[in-house]
């Protein structure tokens, strides 16, 4: 794919988080997206197929954009509680971007039982989580900071966490506690995770 085409590509997808934040999941159609983008509908049928394809391809594109980020953070960390912190602060990155990313992805989970794609990147998603999630609680444990535990349960309880605090802030619509929240958050996974509290064999 040609810079120019990638980049027109990126632009579109862009503008349709944008556009599902301001309109919601049902009521977007393509020419709502190409206005958001800022080019013709024709040049939006030229890099897609149709809606469903805009929004498949946007679904795959924020949930790798939201990984490898949280991936990079935590390699940047050298200890289990630095990388835990680390994936907590990149999870909770900005009151704005999480409201945007979170009203569009719940949009997205009310379609994944009808749509197979939409499911297998979400699941896809949550796998690329997990290995987060165990890459820190196997550190803590050759550290011998984290007990013997299911490693598979307490990736799994890890990402719940944060994405249930992430919504119960959402939900409250009050910027100012995003800091309370990602505050609550790494405490109880330090304590859930060192305690061994949630996590048993």
């Amino acid at each position: 794919m040609s810079k120019l085409k990638e980049k027109r590509r990126s632009q579109i997808l862009i503008a349709s988080l944008q556009a599902i934040a301001d309109k919601g999941f049902h009521s977007l159609t393509l020419q709502d997206i190409a206005d958001y983008a800022g080019v013709s509908k024709g040049v939006t049928n030229y890099h897609f197929k149709n809606k469903e394809d805009v929004l498949r391809h946007l679904l795959e594109w924020i949930t790798d954009k939201i990984y490898e980020k949280e991936y990079n953070a935590i390699q940047k960390e050298t200890t289990a509680i630095g990388k835990l912190t680390a994936y907590v602060n990149a999870a909770f990155s900005t009151p704005a971007e999480n409201k945007r990313f979170f009203r569009v992805y719940i949009d997205f989970l009310g379609q994944v039982r009808h749509n197979s794609h939409f499911k297998d990147i979400n699941d896809k998603f949550y796998e690329n989580c997990w290995r987060i999630g165990n890459e820190i609680v196997t550190l803590g444990q050759e550290e011998g900071i984290f007990p013997e535990m299911d490693k598979q349960k307490a990736s799994i309880s890890i990402r719940a966490l944060i994405d249930g605090c992430l919504i119960q802030w959402l939900m409250r619509e009050q910027d100012e506690l995003h800091e309370y929240y990602k505050e609550i958050c790494l405490e109880t996974l330090k304590s859930s995770l060192m305690n061994q509290n949630i996590v048993s064999q």
